[in-house]
């Protein structure tokens, strides 16, 4: 079912510089990024972004430094101002905001997660924890349950009254977590939230973020620059270079099928069999096999597919969705979906 469209970002451009309105018109004429610099001394942070972010999807924003992923970020709560272009939050243009109607925006709207964990030192876990809801006026007596709630729920339950110093990396970007979580608001911004933690640890920080994101349901912008991180979360990925997309749209299909050789070389190295899901490749049909080595959820990677069948590539599946059949796979097809396009089409050019 089609969620309904919770941000809306039109036409966005950022220019940093003394005269970015002067600058801008040279961008819209065709000028980029290096351009800009050389003979204006602008920066171009943003060109031209036009993204739908969904209710309750997580919607990743990936690209290298400098490519323009965290200035869009913070154009969503207005720490940073646009040089033209529109933002909307529930059909309502934030840009249009007066300072009120900003900050309960940004108290009760939107909670953010940052890569530094941005703990107040001398708070404990529980304040820490309960900041959001600080801010709006509720004593500690008032919130100390519904942090603790969410202390609990990010694995910290005992840990309440300890300060951030005495915590690890991990705990304390749990705390962050369980932050965001308490003041209830219905989106979440993250901001290369695990990027500083242990390979490890970021990657349980991704499944604690997708179980609670199973449950919860929130509005999830996450940025990050890692590739496998991105393909882990993101019901929507946007993919940007330079301040402009480049691709966006459902992860799976961007591996399957890249626009342009910029996402082909990003992508050249990915375990496609980690990452890519039998939906992406199954064939549709509730006709069932006539030989079926089982049933499979078409969430399941290939990875998973090809130790269940030992290699053999002779068996079929059944691909079901909550008990119901929506498609079937065959090995044979797996192992094909396992090789980049542009290589299959190298090795095919190379035979004549």
């Amino acid at each position: 079912m089609e969620r309904n469209i919770k941000i809306s970002i039109r036409n966005l451009y950022k220019i940093f510089g003394p005269v970015p309105d002067v600058a801008l018109a040279y961008v819209r004429r065709g000028m980029g990024k290096a351009e800009l610099l050389e003979k204006h001394n602008h920066v171009l942070g943003l060109q031209d972004i036009n993204v739908d972010i969904h209710e309750g999807e997580i919607t990743v924003i990936m690209g290298l430094s400098g490519s323009g992923k965290s200035t869009l970020i913070r154009h969503l709560n207005r720490l940073i101002e646009p040089t033209a272009g529109e933002v909307e939050v529930d059909g309502e243009n934030v840009l249009a905001y007066d300072e009120d109607k900003l900050r309960k925006l940004r108290r009760e709207q939107m909670s953010m997660v940052f890569q530094k964990f941005a703990l107040l030192p001398h708070k404990t876990v529980l304040e820490n924890a309960g900041m959001a809801l600080l801010v709006r006026g509720f004593s500690v007596q008032e919130f100390e349950g519904e942090a603790k709630k969410w202390l609990a729920r990010v694995g910290l339950e005992g840990n309440e009254y300890q300060y951030p110093h005495q915590l690890s990396g991990g705990m304390q970007q749990r705390v962050g977590i369980a932050r965001a979580l308490a003041s209830n608001s219905p989106i979440m911004l993250m901001d290369e939230a695990f990027s500083a933690l242990d390979p490890l640890i970021r990657s349980d920080m991704q499944d604690l973020l997708l179980e609670l994101q199973e449950e919860l349901q929130k509005t999830v912008v996450f940025i990050t620059h890692d590739l496998d991180e991105s393909l882990k979360l993101a019901d929507h990925l946007v993919i940007l270079k330079d301040g402009h997309i480049v691709q966006q749209g459902e992860p799976q299909e961007i591996l399957m099928n890249p626009n342009d050789s910029y996402i082909t070389d990003f992508i050249s190295d990915i375990n496609r069999a980690r990452v890519l899901r039998v939906r992406s490749i199954m064939e549709k049909t509730k006709e069932a096999p006539e030989e079926c080595a089982g049933d499979i959820s078409e969430r399941d990677n290939l990875e998973s597919v090809i130790a269940r069948s030992n290699g053999d590539t002779n068996l079929t599946y059944r691909v079901v969705r909550k008990g119901n059949q929506v498609g079937i796979l065959k090995m044979e097809e797996l192992v094909k979906a396992l090789v980049p396009l542009e290589a299959a089409e190298g090795d095919a050019r190379s035979r004549y």
